[in-house]
């Protein structure tokens, strides 16, 4: 998505990197949850020019945090709160909120 390029992410080999996609899966990456909300509105705003729109039954959210509890994350979609996982399956590797993936 050409509008998400000038957007914040975190740092990976040097590059800015806020988005991950393959074929019709997509994760959204950032360091704070204001980006993140920023992230998701601009998906948001292009899908819906294009005529699609985001399920928010079907978007989550994910913190990863060295803490034993990760701190809660409100994001939404619309007024649609996101819920919020402990861990995500992406690609066949399942990925937890304290930053471990297993393959499975």
């Amino acid at each position: 998505m050409q509008n998400l390029e000038n957007c914040p992410g975190i740092k990976v080999g040097g590059y800015n990197v806020n988005n991950i996609r393959y074929a019709d899966d997509t994760v959204l990456i950032a360091e704070n949850k204001d980006d993140l909300q920023e992230l998701l509105n601009i998906v948001e705003e292009e899908s819906r020019k294009k005529g699609l729109e985001l399920n928010s039954k079907k978007t989550e959210v994910m913190v990863i945090s060295r803490k034993q509890e990760p701190p809660k994350c409100d994001i939404f979609i619309n007024d649609a709160k996101l819920k919020q996982q402990d861990k995500f399956k992406y690609l066949g590797t399942i990925i937890t909120s304290d930053g471990r993936n297993n393959m499975k």
